[in-house]
């Protein structure tokens, strides 16, 4: 174990992380700094970038959020026919899939009931197909998780599940 540390330290890694937490461009194929340590910077400590506190902002969203997704749980929120949201499918690839994916695998013992919660990457058209083939466009609610809206693989799929909803929806 020891030596795992050591190599971290020789390595930089320390000083990595306290750029990352302090809000630096450390993304540097987005020039930009790496915000998902504030959204869990739950002591509110100021998170500075290009000397801006982002922490109000990224609050305001969280909240904003919340209130969203307690609508859809709680049957409030209506598809557009004024029924229910009874399905929820994230389109997305990479990072956009695999962390909503794992954070809903790993809160399912604790979670309450809800809409079902579908997940789709694959560009191969089946995996989309399928998943469209147990939906009702009435009650499903899509969300399509992407940084730049530019991958393939996502856009494909998103263009689908809007052809398949326009050509659904009465």
């Amino acid at each position: 174990m020891q030596m795992l540390v050591d190599l971290a330290k020789s390595r930089g890694v320390e000083a990595a992380r306290e750029r990352m937490f302090t809000g630096e461009k450390i993304n540097f194929t987005e020039d930009r700094a790496v915000l998902h340590v504030a959204l869990r910077n739950r002591s509110n400590t100021p998170i500075l970038v290009d000397g801006k506190d982002v922490m109000p902002e990224v609050n305001r969203v969280l909240e904003k959020m919340k209130s969203f997704c307690q609508r859809v749980r709680s049957g409030e929120w209506k598809g557009y026919s004024g029924k229910a949201i009874t399905d929820v499918i994230n389109i997305g690839i990479g990072g956009s899939d695999l962390g909503p994916l794992m954070v809903t695998e790993a809160l399912k013992p604790y979670s309450a009931e809800g809409p079902r919660v579908w997940f789709v990457s694959n560009i191969d058209g089946t995996h989309i197909a399928k998943t469209l083939a147990t939906l009702n466009p009435e009650s499903s609610l899509f969300i399509i998780a992407s940084k730049t809206f530019t991958t393939q693989e996502t856009i494909t799929n998103a263009e689908t599940a809007k052809e398949w909803f326009l050509l659904s929806a009465k």
